[in-house]
């Protein structure tokens, strides 16, 4: 739940779908449990990281997740800021799941894929733009 509500503050659901829709966390637990997986003691220290934060702005709070919308945009800035190498390790995750192909676990119905207006051919002939026109 932490690291969705993570992804719903990089890619939010609004006028579209966002990181929740797209099932971006089921790709980041796809890549974590095989092409990934020498990144997970990263991921586990900065989630440590992440609850010891929330524990000093909120102590008692479980978790990110609990925190209100506005308070996880500001720890998620104040990472930022810190140049946190866990948040570029979520962000990356998060773009990786919105925009690759749905068959790594993310980019749920090609959602990504059509706010991007993204053709899933795969197929494609002559002539390819105004370049190969002639």
């Amino acid at each position: 739940e932490v690291l969705e509500a993570m992804a719903e503050q990089i890619i939010p659901s609004d006028d579209t779908p966002g990181a929740r829709e797209a099932r971006v966390v089921r790709f980041m637990d796809n890549a974590l449990a095989t092409f990934a997986a020498a990144e997970l003691p990263a991921w586990r220290t900065g989630f440590g990281e992440v609850q010891a934060i929330v524990q000093h702005r909120r102590p008692g709070l479980a978790s990110f997740a609990q925190m209100e919308k506005e308070e996880q945009a500001d720890l998620l800035l104040a990472l930022e800021h810190a140049r946190s190498g866990f948040f570029q390790l979520v962000i990356i995750a998060t773009l990786q799941g919105m925009f690759s192909n749905p068959g790594y676990g993310g980019n749920h119905d090609k959602l990504g894929w059509q706010l991007l207006g993204f053709q899933d051919r795969f197929v494609w002939s002559a002539p390819f733009g105004d370049y190969d026109r002639e």
